[in-house]
């Protein structure tokens, strides 16, 4: 709901209500933004009698407005408001000040959609628009606020958009798309920042007397830092307090900082970030900045958490896999890398059916005289040394086990050691005449120009038409260097990673209207452009390339804080782990990543007769509850030694709990699970599904129980382990909903040293359990 009363504006979801008002200057007052509250007044507004020392009288006609000092929804230069500023531009004559003051407003029965870069969207029709429209006092610049409310998710988004009116150029060196200043508060920051394998590690930090910054300047959105943070108030937990949550619609450098200023008003911006960005405009010419989102809860991170999940999954999420259960598949990547050939691959393949296995995905190394990293990018054409009957013949194959086809490209990117390179040395972003610093030994094609996109729309649309193709991963596993486009031209330079962005767009607009059939799920290196840009157009994106378990749980945990389970695709991998050569169990490899779209990444070849038994009985259980996993809301539990997880169908009727353990403590037996997200008044069946276990796990503490010496790792012990396997403890009760979340359920006890039996829970290193509720009727 959008309503104006008295110069006062006010924006409100189900919950939530944001508010400012219109100063007599022009200005825009920032008030209010917290639990719902029906009619803001002017006991919101600031009471400023007189201007507060040392600071800037903003005009003779306003002495008493101190820019430093009050709440504002945007900010610039020049006028007295030393903060960080929203917007900074250079105007012909070398001035920066700015000075936009109200003109008007117009209030949209409709989502409010940008037209250089991808936005939410509501095809129920629900959403609302606020568009504010002000002018700078001194120069014809346009600048527009733009907000929409989506009532049900409790989220608010903004954008901002320039317009250049004046007959001579503007440089635009900064624009915010959200600004909030908050009166005051004990505040938070929570971010998520990280490295390559290592994604989405949670940080925070106290706001108190600096500016803390959460920033990419790699090109990309990045690994290094997550666009989505929070902003909390006080003491918090899942289910109590107020928390904030921030996050950008864009794939490129992004910037989010909340400072406590002078006056200890806490200002808070986010956009595109500003270092190396320089845009230049002309007469009639527009800059939009990329959409924020932005969502408050009362009631702890949980309750942020499902806002931002609704909405990226109605709001964000598009097309016809908005809602489709994603397919369960074979990757080939951890299993072969670089080396295979037609034979090896439907080895893969013929296993993969075996144990019901839906989609097989060839990765790198299908293409040109792709053997390793070193070559080859740009030329897609098929190696028919390896694929003899090219990927027509491989598919056909494919198809008649049962499966479906899926392919990873890397479209923007090129090897010099590539006939695109040669041909086109021109395509690449590089300084002409210097050494060029790689990534990955390959270089970016420059995608600011046109030319450019049109040969990857091309080339991707000859490999995307083969019959058979029904999955994507589309891959860019480097970060910018040497950022320099031959198109723009030495006036237009500072507009490159953004115009990158902008052709970037382009292309996956143009494909996934083309294709629309095909799932795409974007990867850059892992979780190096995991965003909400990228979603808007791959409805799944691979969080990292680290596979290992015990970093999943915890970097799931994490994303799951602003992004949906359903977005996060996750792979059952080998071990020792390739990323960290850690051995977990097969069975907490799945139960990890069976949470997300979900596959397997390993040589299933390689593996015993019982290791293949049981992914196929995996697979099985998987399929039985995909349809909770997808659709269910999603409850993070305790986050330490132990991990919690509970997804709950939306009708309450099921639900799937992950407990795992990290390290194993010796003599701590007893352990209760936290269930979440239940109906109080209904009864449920809460079980788990028994696991045999291999007698090897107790190395030569069988001794205590065997006739005969079994000395550890010999011949015997392997050839007993093989025969003959322990039974596992087994979990049932009928409860109420009410009783399983408030008091939890008393797991067995834990194996301690002192005996076992079919009744004690064998809990080792990274060992984990799922646990099943029905409701009984």
């Amino acid at each position: 709901m959008i309503k104006v009363t008295d110069n006062i504006f006010t924006l409100s979801t189900c919950d939530t209500t944001y508010g400012f008002a219109l100063l007599e200057s022009g200005h825009l007052e920032h008030l209010y933004y917290g639990p719902r509250v029906e009619n803001l007044t002017i006991a919101s507004k600031s009471q400023q009698e007189l201007a507060n020392g040392n600071s800037i009288q903003y005009s003779a006609e306003f002495p008493t407005l101190s820019m430093e000092g009050t709440c504002f929804e945007y900010s610039g230069e020049g006028k007295g408001d030393i903060r960080e500023p929203f917007i900074e531009l250079i105007y012909p004559d070398g001035s920066r000040t700015t000075d936009f003051v109200f003109d008007s407003y117009d209030i949209l029965d409709k989502k409010a959609e940008l037209t250089t870069l991808p936005s939410s969207y509501d095809e129920n029709n629900k959403a609302k628009s606020l568009v504010i429209n002000l002018k700078d006092k001194n120069h014809d610049v346009t600048l527009k606020l733009i907000y929409s409310v989506f009532e049900e998710s409790n989220c608010i988004t903004r954008s901002s958009v320039l317009i250049n009116n004046m007959d001579e150029k503007i440089r635009l060196t900064r624009l915010m798309s959200t600004q909030v200043d908050f009166n005051e508060g004990d505040y938070t920051m929570h971010t998520f920042r990280g490295a390559w394998t290592r994604e989405m590690e949670k940080y925070e930090t106290a706001v108190s007397g600096a500016r803390i910054v959460n920033a990419s300047f790699a090109g990309t959105s990045s690994s290094r830092a997550n666009a989505f943070i929070m902003l909390s108030r006080g003491a918090v937990s899942e289910e109590y307090g107020e928390v904030y949550g921030f996050n950008l619609i864009y794939s490129g450098n992004h910037y989010e900082s909340v400072e406590d200023t002078s006056y200890h008003k806490v200002r808070l911006l986010t956009g595109i970030n500003p270092q190396g960005f320089e845009f230049v405009l002309g007469k009639g010419e527009v800059f939009e900045s990329p959409e924020a989102v932005m969502s408050y809860s009362d009631k702890g991170f949980t309750a942020l958490s499902h806002n931002m999940h609704e909405f990226v999954e109605q709001n964000i999420v598009r097309g016809e896999w908005k809602n489709a259960w994603r397919p369960l598949l074979i990757n080939s990547w951890e299993a072969a890398y670089f080396k295979f050939n037609e034979k090896s691959l439907l080895s893969l393949a013929k296993a993969a059916a075996k144990v019901g296995i839906e989609l097989f995905v060839l990765d790198d190394g299908w293409f040109g005289k792709r053997d390793d990293d070193t070559s080859s990018l740009g030329d897609w054409y098929v190696n028919e040394k390896k694929l003899p009957h090219g990927l027509e013949g491989l598919i056909h194959k494919i198809n008649g086990l049962g499966m479906k086809f899926g392919i990873w490209v890397e479209p923007e990117m090129v090897n010099v050691n590539s006939d695109l390179y040669r041909a086109h040395p021109e395509y690449v972003l590089e300084i002409k005449g210097q050494e060029h610093s790689e990534g990955r030994t390959q270089r970016i094609l420059d995608l600011t120009n046109p030319e450019v996109c049109d040969y990857v729309i091309d080339s991707m649309s000859k490999i995307f038409s083969i019959e058979g193709i029904t999955y994507v991963k589309w891959d860019m596993n480097r970060i910018f260097s040497d950022a320099f486009s031959p198109y723009l031209g030495a006036e237009h330079e500072g507009e490159v990673f953004h115009r990158y962005v902008m052709g970037f767009y382009h292309i996956m607009e143009v494909l996934t209207k083309k294709f629309p059939h095909i799932l795409f799920e974007g990867c850059s290196a892992g979780g190096n452009r995991f965003d909400l840009g990228i979603l808007c157009y791959f409805p799944q994106i691979w969080a990292s390339d680290d596979t290992d378990a015990l970093y999943r749980v915890r970097a799931m945990t994490n994303y799951s804080y602003g992004y949906p389970m359903r977005t996060l695709s996750a792979h059952v991998s080998t071990v020792p782990n390739h990323q960290t050569l850690r051995i977990t169990p097969l069975s907490t490899r799945y139960n990890v990543a069976s949470f997300g779209p979900f596959g397997y990444e390993m040589n299933l070849c390689d593996l015993s007769k019982d290791e293949l038994e049981t992914v196929k009985a995996q697979v099985a259980q998987y399929k039985k509850w995909r349809e909770v996993y997808f659709n269910g809301d999603f409850y993070r539990g305790r986050c330490d030694n132990f991990h919690e997880w509970t997804v709950v169908s939306k009708d309450k009727k099921r639900a799937i709990g992950l407990v795992m353990q990290e390290l194993n403590i010796a003599n701590n037996p007893n352990l209760i699970y936290n269930v979440k997200g239940l109906k109080k008044d209904a009864t449920y069946k809460f079980y788990n599904i028994e696991e045999k276990i291999n007698i090897r796990t107790f190395g030569d503490l069988i001794n205590t129980a065997s006739p005969v010496h079994i000395k550890n790792d010999s011949f015997m012990q392997r050839l007993l382990a093989k025969f003959y396997k322990m039974q596992g403890e087994t979990e049932e009760f009928v409860l109420s909903g009410e009783e399983a979340m408030h008091s939890g359920i008393r797991l067995k006890q834990a194996f301690g040293g002192v005996g076992f039996n079919e009744r004690v829970r064998l809990f080792t290193d990274f060992s984990s359990r799922l646990y099943y509720m029905e409701e009984q009727e």
